[in-house]
């Protein structure tokens, strides 16, 4: 027993090595192998270029609702498996939002709200998009993530606080319950219809050799909105008294309590801040796809969760940069496989990830 206790360290730590350097092998196939396509014209550097925008574009999503995540979870200590469902609700209240606000006067209230259950109003009859409606879906955008934060904040008082001390299983547990009710309750309100969003918006084709990237007006906004609140979270953390508070309570929470902390208060405020994350990501997703559903935040949280464990579990950059590597490998593996199978090379790339450097790759940073 002794022996096996003295050589286990070693034998971890070269097995590690070996996965690293062949994992670096296979990194360094793939890109050769780019190369090669490319400089025999197999591979037009429009295509590729196209694919690491869309990726860029989908990743920033990703990392938007990982932040969140990863946020509950540094402060709170489970995985909220009811953070998806957060997601589709906002999106459903912002996106009714913006139909309210650009058809009011021309169509029933609550048929818009209601995007058009029953199929009374459509995306063309509205004529809602981003350069022809900015002001309504700008306004959908605000009311999604004070939706989110709303949803979030509510479900704290009324579910998690009174079993917060019970644990971790039991607070996930009471999480998978929580998305099944929200689930439930969107099909009930919305129908289990998938519903068109949007028209035409305006669009920039970069040429390029092979063709053009197509850089839409919603992928603009995307970037803007994920990247200033990315870096407003930054901010938050590095700047103001609540981000200290929130990382002092990360790093030690009963010594936090005896400094004088409010810790009540900075939970509250966690909540607000991921559920207001998840709502921005909610409704920037469902513009990206053009399309809306009640599954919308679940399909998305698989990758949300496969983005923070690869960029280490309870570190908000390691959420962001695990979304936007997931996000470019979903995109820039159709090179080689087809689109239906780019999800699981994501979860395929995150578990190598974790087999080289099993904290992930910003190891067990708090915040």
């Amino acid at each position: 027993m002794s022996l096996l206790h003295d050589i286990t360290p070693e034998w971890f730590q070269d097995s590690t090595r070996i996965r690293a350097a062949l994992f670096g092998a296979v990194l360094a196939v793939l890109l050769l192998d780019v190369l090669r396509r490319l400089l025999g014209e197999s591979l037009a550097p429009a295509l590729l270029t196209g694919y690491l925008w869309n990726g860029l574009v989908f990743g920033l999503v990703i990392g938007l609702a990982g932040v969140g995540l990863s946020l509950t979870y540094d402060l709170l200590g489970f995985a909220n498996f009811a953070h998806g469902d957060y997601i589709s609700i906002s999106a459903f209240i912002g996106w009714g939002s913006t139909y309210l606000v650009a058809g009011l006067g021309e169509f029933s209230p609550l048929n818009l709200f209601f995007l058009g259950v029953g199929d009374t109003v459509f995306p063309r009859d509205v004529g809602i998009s981003v350069t022809n409606t900015p002001g309504a879906v700008i306004f959908g955008l605000v009311v999604a993530a004070v939706g989110g934060a709303t949803v979030a904040l509510l479900l704290d008082r009324f579910v998690y606080q009174s079993i917060r001390k019970t644990g971790a299983i039991t607070l996930l547990i009471a999480s998978i319950g929580v998305a099944f009710t929200l689930r439930f309750l969107i099909v009930f309100l919305y129908t289990q219809n998938s519903f068109g969003l949007t028209v035409g918006a305006w669009t920039y084709a970069l040429s390029l050799p092979g063709g053009a990237v197509n850089i839409s007006a919603p992928d603009l906004m995307l970037v803007t909105v994920a990247v200033a609140s990315m870096v407003s979270v930054h901010l938050l953390l590095t700047r103001t008294k609540l981000g200290k508070a929130m990382r002092a309570m990360s790093a030690n929470r009963d010594l936090a309590r005896v400094t004088g902390i409010p810790s009540e208060r900075v939970i509250t405020a966690t909540w607000l801040l991921g559920g207001a994350l998840a709502g921005l990501a909610g409704f920037m997703i469902a513009l990206f796809q053009g399309t809306i559903n009640y599954q919308l935040g679940w399909t998305l949280l698989l990758l949300v969760f496969a983005g923070v464990i690869m960029g280490g579990i309870g570190s908000v950059y390691g959420a962001i940069a695990g979304g936007v590597l997931i996000g470019l490998v979903t995109r820039v593996s159709q090179i080689w496989i087809p689109a239906s199978f780019a999800e699981a090379v994501g979860f395929a790339v995150m578990i190598a990830i974790l087999l080289t450097r099993p904290s992930g790759i910003f190891g067990s940073d708090a915040l």
